[in-house]
C-alpha cells in the first residue's frame, strides 16, 4: 500500500433515501490506468466528486502520497496535482481554445505565452491544438483535446476521466489511448470511467467495480471478457437484445430535400437531406457529435420547422408542423441532452412525464392536468424501464444520468409511437440499461413502429440497425443495409470523407 499514490480508505456519502457511497476503498498507483466500473447509480460519479474535491464525504479518509487528503474544493484537488475531464464539456463556444484554457487554470500566463504551451503540450501528446480558433467551430473530439490539454498544462499527477470517449469516432478513440498510455508510461495515474468494456479491456491495468454504492470486487479487466465484466457490474446473468421476425411494412416517414439553418450560431445546417424509414424497422445514422444530430432530431421532432413537403408522416405534410401536433399524428422523438432538453431537472418525474405525454395518454381536461394519471403513467415508466428512484416526486435532477435516460426514453416508447426518434440513446449508460434500452427500440419496431436511432456508438447501430447511414456536415449519406458493413468502413463514414474515401466505402 505503501507504492499507493492515493488511497481511498471506506469512504461514504449518503443523500436523503440512498447511500451513494458504502465505505468505499480501493488505491490507485503512480502510471496505473484504473477503471471505476459498475451500473448506472453504483455510485462512481459522487467517488469521483469527492476525490476531486466537488463532494464532502460523510465520513472515511483519503490519503494522497502518504498524507492525509481532504480537499474542500475542487482548487484543492488541483493544487495536489488531480485533474478532472469531466463526461460534459465546460467550453464557451465563442471564446477561442487559449481563452478556454485560461479559465479553467489557477494561474495562467499571459496569453502569447500560453498560446505557446498549448502548442507544445498537445503535439507532444498527439492531440494538436489551434490556439485561436474559436471553440465553437471545433469538433467534438477536437472539443475534449481542450478539456485534456487544459488538464495536462497543470503536470497533473492523477488524472479522473469520465465517459472520455462518448463522442469520439473509432479513430480518435485510438489516438487518445496512445495518449493516456504515454500519460501513463511516464508516471500518470489515470482514474477511468467507462461504460465502454471493451475500452476498459485494452486500457486498463486494474479495475474496481462498484454495485450500489459498495465495492463488490476488483479484478484485472484484461483477463475478463467484456461480458464478464459487465455481469460482475449488475451481478446477473447479462440479456443481449433479440428481435422478433417481423415484415417491414409501407414508408411511415419521408424526408425529402430537408435543408434547414440551424438555430446554433456554431450548429451544422442540414444540407439536402433524404431518407424513407418504413413500418417495422431500425435506421441507424452515425456520425460524430456537431455533424447536424441536434438538428435532425429537431427537425424531426418540429422543434424547428421546415417547409411542409420536407417531411411526410404516412404522406401527410407535417415539415412545417410544431411538436405537439406531430405527437397528436405519432411522430414522437427523445433527444441527446438528457437534463434542460428531454428533462426540466428541478420538476418532478410525474411533471415531466406529463410534459411530453400530455397530448397522447389523455392527461389533460379543459387545459387541467389531471395530475392523477399523470402520476400513474410516471409510476408506470418507472416501473417497466426499472428505473432506480424512491418514486416519481422526486426531481429530475436527483437520478442518475442512467436512470433519467432510462425515464425519457421510456416515457417515449410507452405512448405507442407510430415513429420514434432517438438520439444517443444509451449515452453514459451501463451495459445492463443500454441492452434495456435497445430491446425497448426493437420491441417497438417489430410491434410496427418505425425507429431512427441516431447515435456515435457503433457497437449500438450494428446491434439494432436495419439500415445505416452517416451523417457529416450536415449530409446524410445513402442508406446500407447494416450487416453488409465492418465497424472500419462505417467509421471512414463517420469521419466524413465524401470523396474517394467514402466511394471506396460504398463501392
Amino acid at each position: 500500500m505503501n507504492e499507493q499514490l492515493l488511497i481511498v480508505d471506506r469512504l461514504t456519502k449518503a443523500y436523503p433515501g440512498v447511500v451513494a457511497n458504502d465505505a468505499v476503498s480501493f488505491g490507485v498507483a503512480p502510471g496505473e490506468v484504473h477503471a471505476l466500473l459498475g451500473e448506472n447509480g453504483a455510485g462512481k460519479s459522487t467517488l469521483v466528486k469527492m476525490i476531486y474535491g466537488l463532494v464532502r464525504p460523510d465520513s472515511g479518509t483519503m490519503t494522497w502520497k502518504g498524507a492525509p487528503y481532504e480537499p474542500g474544493s475542487p482548487h484543492d484537488a488541483r493544487k495536489t496535482g488531480i485533474a478532472m475531464v469531466f463526461q460534459h464539456f465546460s467550453l464557451f463556444e465563442a471564446l477561442n481554445v487559449a481563452e478556454n484554457v485560461a479559465l479553467g487554470m489557477e494561474d495562467p500566463p499571459p496569453m502569447g505565452q500560453l498560446a505557446a504551451r498549448i502548442r507544445e503540450v498537445s503535439t507532444r501528446y498527439g492531440l494538436p491544438l489551434d490556439p485561436v480558433r474559436l471553440v465553437g467551430e471545433l469538433s467534438a473530439g477536437e472539443r475534449q483535446r481542450v478539456e485534456i490539454i487544459r488538464c495536462l498544462l497543470q503536470d497533473p499527477k492523477l488524472l479522473i476521466m469520465d465517459e472520455p470517449t462518448s463522442v469520439l469516432t473509432p479513430q480518435e478513440v485510438e489516438i487518445l489511448f496512445e495518449t493516456l498510455r504515454k500519460l501513463s508510461a511516464e508516471g500518470t495515474a489515470i482514474l477511468y470511467i467507462s461504460h465502454k468494456l471493451e475500452e476498459i479491456r485494452s486500457l486498463c491495468d486494474a479495475a474496481t467495480i462498484l454495485r450500489l454504492g459498495k465495492v463488490v470486487g476488483t479484478c484485472d479487466p484484461r483477463e475478463k471478457s467484456a461480458r464478464e465484466l459487465a455481469e460482475l457490474m449488475v451481478g446477473q446473468t447479462l440479456h443481449t437484445p433479440t428481435r422478433e421476425s417481423a415484415d417491414v411494412g409501407d414508408v411511415v416517414l419521408d424526408i425529402d430535400g430537408l435543408s434547414l439553418e440551424s438555430a446554433n450560431p456554431f450548429g451544422t445546417p442540414l444540407k439536402n437531406i433524404n431518407l424513407k424509414v418504413r413500418a417495422g424497422e431500425v435506421v441507424g445514422i452515425g456520425g460524430v457529435a456537431g455533424n447536424g444530430q441536434d438538428e435532425l432530431l429537431a427537425a424531426l421532432s418540429g422543434e424547428l420547422p421546415s417547409h411542409p413537403t420536407a417531411i411526410r408522416l404516412r404522406g401527410q405534410d407535417v415539415g412545417d408542423l410544431g411538436p405537439n401536433p406531430r405527437r397528436a399524428l405519432g411522430l414522437l422523438a427523445a433527444p441527446e441532452e438528457r437534463l434542460g432538453h428531454a428533462a426540466a431537472p428541478d420538476m418532478s418525474l410525474t411533471e415531466n412525464a406529463a410534459l411530453t405525454g400530455t397530448i397522447r395518454e389523455h392527461l389533460a381536461d379543459n387545459g387541467f392536468i389531471k395530475w392523477g394519471k399523470a402520476r400513474t403513467f410516471a409510476q408506470a415508466i418507472i416501473r417497466d424501464f426499472d428505473v432506480r428512484t424512491p418514486g416519481p416526486e422526486n426531481v429530475a435532477r436527483s437520478l442518475s444520468g442512467g436512470n433519467l435516460q432510462k425515464f425519457v426514453i421510456g416515457r417515449e416508447v410507452l405512448q405507442r409511437p407510430d415513429v420514434l426518434v432517438v438520439n444517443q440513446p444509451t449515452w453514459g449508460v451501463d451495459a445492463s440499461a443500454a441492452a434495456d434500452i435497445r430491446q425497448a427500440l426493437l420491441d417497438l419496431a417489430a410491434k410496427g413502429a418505425a425507429v431512427i436511432c441516431i447515435s456515435q456508438d457503433l457497437d449500438e447501430l450494428m446491434e439494432i440497425s436495419d439500415r445505416f447511414a452517416a451523417l457529416n456536415e450536415g449530409r446524410l449519406s445513402e442508406t446500407r443495409p447494416a450487416r453488409e458493413l465492418s465497424i472500419e468502413e462505417i467509421g471512414l463514414m463517420m469521419g466524413g470523407a465524401h470523396g474517394m474515401e467514402v466511394a471506396h466505402v460504398q463501392a
